[in-house]
Parts: C-alpha cells; structure tokens; sequence
C-alpha cells in the first residue's frame, strides 16, 4: 500500500486542515504527531525509503525505540498538508537506543521534522507508559482565546482547571483529570520539553503561557475534540468576564461531585475548593 493511501494518513490530514479551519494555525504555527500501530507499519512498509540518514532527535527517548511517527514538517503550514502532504510531513523511525531518527518518507522537497520533536517524542513516551499504549496523538495548535487567558489567569493548574469546568457541563467529563500550565519558556527546546512531558505524566492537556496547547489522545477524533472542547470553554470564559468580571451563578463544587457521581467519572479534590 502507498503511504497516502493509508487511513492513518488520511486522518492526520483532516485533523491538520481541521485545525487551520478553527483559525489555530497561523502561517506555520503548530504541529502534529502520530505513533504508529505495527500493522500499519507493516501495510505501507514497500513504499518507504532506506537511505535516510541517522539525525540526532534532541531528547533520549529509549521508551519508543523503534518507533515509527507520522509528524508535520518545520516550518510547513498546516493549510498546504491536504494540497502537498508528501511535502508537508515527514515518516520516520528511531533508532533502537531511542536517540536518533531517520526519514523514511516525506518531506520531498526538503526539510525536517518540527522543530518541537524533542517535546513531541517525549510526550509520546509519557503518555504511552501512561495509557498503557493507548495514546499514540499528540497536537500541539495555537488556539486564540486560550492563549488570551494565559495573560488574565494566574499560572496554575488549579485556577485553569476550575474556570474551564465550569464554562460547560461536559469539560470536567470529557477531561476530568484537569489542565496543567506551563509558565512561558523559549520553546522548542529541551526543557520546554521536559517540563511538559512531566505535567503529562498527570493530564492529557499542557497550556504554554501566551504560546499555545498542548493535547494526547488515543486517535486524532479524541485528541482533536479534546482541543475543540477546551478552546470551546475558553472563548465562553473570554466573553463572560467581558460582560462581568464575576460570574453571578455558577457550578459549585458539589454541583462538580454530583456530575462525577452520575457519570462515573473521578475529579480531584484540589480543583473543587470553594471560592
């Protein structure tokens, strides 16, 4: 089977034309990638090169030795990858130590990887220890009235939890282990990555202060409706502080335990303090 023919290719472009639609992704902004399953390794494997060269990746990740990714370019924009996606993004394999990757497909034009693969790749470790190996997503989007409220909300994970809860009914169902916040760092760097990768030991949202989000998910509908849900929330907490700077009614903690009751789910404590 040829690389584009595949589904898992397939959905990763409409999750990035998804993405530039929302309005996220202005000219080359964010990225996104994808760890494949070994049957699809397998599927598309006649039509991947072998003379890629060993790069080194930035970060040791020995969890995902021999992995192979389906990431976005650096410096591609999002709004091309449906018109030139063996352009725009790139497949590639680590090495066994985890240290090193080599393309095996894409970028025909030349190029590399995104520049946020050390953050990408050790994300992926995380969350893959973490879930088990059920998450193989993660997306990185600029989405605007999140960013918006990294320069009005204290940095913390609680107060960025709490307010977006209570924006809709559905956010604490639909993340209910809560949001952490990442005070700004230079990014693309190591210890932006590190700093991240370690809030994802506990959640599957990360929020960089006046840069953007963070998200892990399973498959590209969960991680794309997990981005979709908390940027949702934002833009109604953006215009309801608009209108008033307190809120006259809202959810109350016990409002938050009777929902976690009803739908099984469980929400820290820490995030239900009376205000």
């Amino acid at each position: 089977m040829k690389v584009l023919e595949a589904d898992f290719v397939q959905g990763f472009i409409r999750m990035c034309s998804d993405g530039w639609e929302r309005g996220w992704h202005e000219r080359n902004g964010g990225n996104l990638s994808y760890r494949l399953k070994a049957e699809e390794v397998t599927e598309i494997e006649d039509d991947l090169n072998e003379d890629g060269q060993w790069q080194p990746i930035g970060a040791d990740v020995p969890g995902l030795a021999n992995e192979f990714f389906l990431v976005t370019g650096s410096g591609k924009y999002f709004r091309n990858v449906s018109l030139a996606p063996e352009d725009c993004l790139a497949l590639i394999e680590l090495d066994p130590a985890g240290a090193h990757y080599r393309l095996r497909w894409g970028l025909k034009n030349g190029g590399r990887p995104t520049s946020e693969l050390p953050s990408h790749l050790m994300n992926h470790e995380v969350k893959k220890a973490a879930s088990g190996g059920r998450h193989r997503v993660i997306y990185h989007a600029h989405p605007t009235n999140v960013i918006a409220l990294t320069f009005v909300l204290p940095l913390t994970d609680e107060v960025f939890t709490r307010e977006l809860w209570e924006m809709a009914t559905e956010c604490p169902v639909v993340f209910p282990d809560g949001i952490g916040v990442v005070g700004w760092m230079v990014p693309g760097g190591r210890d932006i990555a590190v700093a991240t990768s370690k809030l994802m030991e506990k959640y599957d949202v990360a929020v960089w202060a006046h840069h953007g989000m963070f998200c892990s998910g399973e498959d590209f509908d969960l991680t794309f409706g997990l981005m979709h849900t908390v940027e949702k929330s934002a833009e109604i907490l953006v215009k309801t502080l608009s209108m008033r700077p307190d809120k006259r009614q809202t959810i109350s903690p016990q409002n938050f335990r009777d929902l976690a009751a009803d739908f099984g789910v469980k929400l820290p404590e820490r995030f239900l303090y009376e205000k």
